[in-house]
């Protein structure tokens, strides 16, 4: 999902209809219904849940070492004797009989008797066991008795031995240790209850279809429910996954455009109402004023070239207010743009996204191994496959590539989701890759500030980049001459009263330039292959969702 806009009617988004809209308002409806009597139940659960320490017998002698924390122990204090704690990703056989204080969330609760209790705890994804049993004057039964009575996913504080169990632990993450438990507390109670289980969402479709095939049923969490409680969902091992691969993409976007001597700007998401032009925007009243949200910050990062930053990008919320339910379209989305002085070509930009991109995609898979395995556990994906020098398409070939295949398209028209997925298959073909750039659009689809081809004014000096067959990213050289930019716009239907400020940047001399923009939640859904975008957005936006 990029940035780049058109700010004409002669580009229209290619939309896909999943269902229709009043199908999916009665859903919505009935799903709404369905949280509200969830919600009341829960309420009566929580009236009941206990809060204060409390021992199964007040006649245990051991019952200092467990129970439920008072909100004034978990109040902060003055900091005295401030303990050190351990997290559970770093609980490694080296640490072999060391106490340790581990916080973690009660996944699982296995009694195994009067005398034996086994707690799954996890933290930030990564599990370890936690073995309870009953041993004179360190744990007694009333504790055992306690911690088997826990509700899951309930926060306990946890203190105890490392040790080495002689058989592999197949239960848990990589932590092949276990902890003796001399000490357990919780300090936030769980509902009895939850709306939906970890372990469900956590489920892949394999396993369920496996299920069936040998006449078992499993419980499959939809799309609707997950994003409902979203809370709960994103606790699952590839969601864990899923989001701090995003850190990363931002991360590296960040580090690399900083590194070639770009500077990060913030550019106002309030912005004049007619400013856009269509219908596409989300329109507001700003003071009296008419006002919308910025569908994308190319006026401003423009006009901030033009401020002399020479090279300059930005992170930061986009909205689109079209009326799309595909599988890669949202509402709302986390934009990674760009702009940039040229020099000679506008090669220069498709040079920066080539070497942008291949960095980012060799450090996601150096340093995100365990998060790409989490995802490919419930998701199961192949690598993405790139070149170490991106392919580059003229539009003409790519066009001519699809007639070869047997598909008929308008040359001088934009190319449909069902053209895009049909040509990166046959680039994966004929080139071995997944990741490349198609260029010299035709000028009529694309926007008003985009600069023709010396050679050919039907034709733009303009690109797309695609991975596994969707576009990603739009770029292109941008119109530096006023007067030009102004002709462009009004032979595209636009009021240039309306964009009067950005017009005047130009006219106190503007070097040539070019840039572009991409949708972080795509990238992350296409090197992931993701079936949905609603998957990598953390609380997704969409025509029909605006909660939690």
């Amino acid at each position: 999902m990029s940035s780049e806009i058109p700010l004409s009617g002669a580009q229209h988004p290619q939309v896909e209809e999943e269902s229709s809209k009043s199908t999916s308002k009665k859903a919505a409806k009935k799903e709404a219904a369905k949280q509200e009597k969830l919600r009341r139940q829960q309420e009566r659960e929580l009236a009941t849940a206990t809060y204060s320490i409390s021992a199964e017998d007040d006649n245990d002698p051991l019952a200092a070492n467990y129970g439920y924390v008072p909100l004034t122990d978990l109040q902060s204090k003055e900091e005295v004797n401030i303990r050190k704690w351990t997290e559970v990703g770093a609980l490694v056989e080296q640490l072999k009989d060391q106490h340790v204080l581990i916080r973690a969330r009660a996944q699982t609760i296995r009694p195994v008797s009067k005398n034996i209790a086994f707690v799954v705890v996890r933290e930030k994804g990564l599990t370890v066991q936690c073995v309870v049993t009953a041993q004179p004057d360190v744990v007694s039964r009333q504790m055992v008795k306690f911690v088997a009575s826990l509700s899951r996913e309930s926060i306990v504080n946890v203190e105890g031995v490392v040790s080495v169990p002689n058989d592999p632990i197949r239960s848990t993450t990589q932590q092949q240790v276990e902890v003796k438990v001399r000490k357990l507390y919780c300090i936030n109670k769980a509902l009895p209850t939850l709306p939906i289980n970890i372990e469900d969402a956590a489920r892949s479709e394999t396993e369920i279809e496996r299920a069936l095939q040998a006449g078992e049923q499993l419980v499959r969490v939809n799309q609707d429910t997950r994003l409902n409680y979203r809370v709960l969902d994103m606790r699952t091992p590839a969601n864990q996954g899923i989001f701090r691969i995003q850190s990363q993409v931002g991360n590296i976007f960040r580090q690399f455009l900083l590194s070639e001597g770009f500077v990060e700007i913030h550019t106002p998401k309030l912005i004049a109402g007619s400013s856009e032009g269509g219908a596409s925007v989300f329109k507001l009243d700003y003071k009296g004023k008419p006002a919308c949200l910025a569908q994308s910050p190319q006026l401003h990062k423009q006009m901030a070239i033009c401020g002399d930053f020479g090279r300059v990008f930005e992170i930061g919320p986009v909205f689109r207010a079209e009326d799309s339910y595909t599988h890669r379209h949202l509402c709302e989305f986390t934009g990674l743009d760009v702009e940039m002085e040229i020099k000679n070509h506008y090669s220069e930009v498709m040079d920066m996204v080539d070497r942008l991109f291949v960095t980012m995609f060799d450090a996601l898979n150096e340093n995100c191994n365990k998060e790409l395995e989490a995802v490919g556990r419930q998701y199961p994906f192949e690598p993405l496959k790139y070149l170490r020098q991106t392919l580059r398409l003229r539009f003409e070939e790519g066009i001519q590539m699809l007639k070869d295949a047997g598909v008929e398209i308008d040359p001088y028209d934009d190319l449909n989701t069902e053209a895009e997925r049909k040509l990166g298959q046959l680039v994966l073909e004929k080139y071995g890759t997944e990741f490349y750039i198609l260029h010299r659009y035709p000028l009529a689809v694309r926007p008003f500030y985009t600069m023709p081809c010396y050679d050919d004014v039907k034709y733009s000096n303009s690109f797309d980049v695609f991975i596994r067959g969707e576009e990603i990213i739009s770029g292109a050289q941008r119109v530096h001459l006023p007067d030009f930019l102004t002709e462009r716009a009004q032979a595209c239907d636009i009021d240039v009263s309306t964009i009067s400020t950005y017009l005047d940047s130009f006219r106190y001399g503007a070097p040539p330039h070019g840039g572009f923009g991409v949708g972080l939640e795509r990238v992350v859904m296409l090197f992931c292959g993701l079936n949905n975008i609603r998957k990598t957005s953390l609380f997704p936006r969409d025509p029909l969702r605006i909660a939690p």
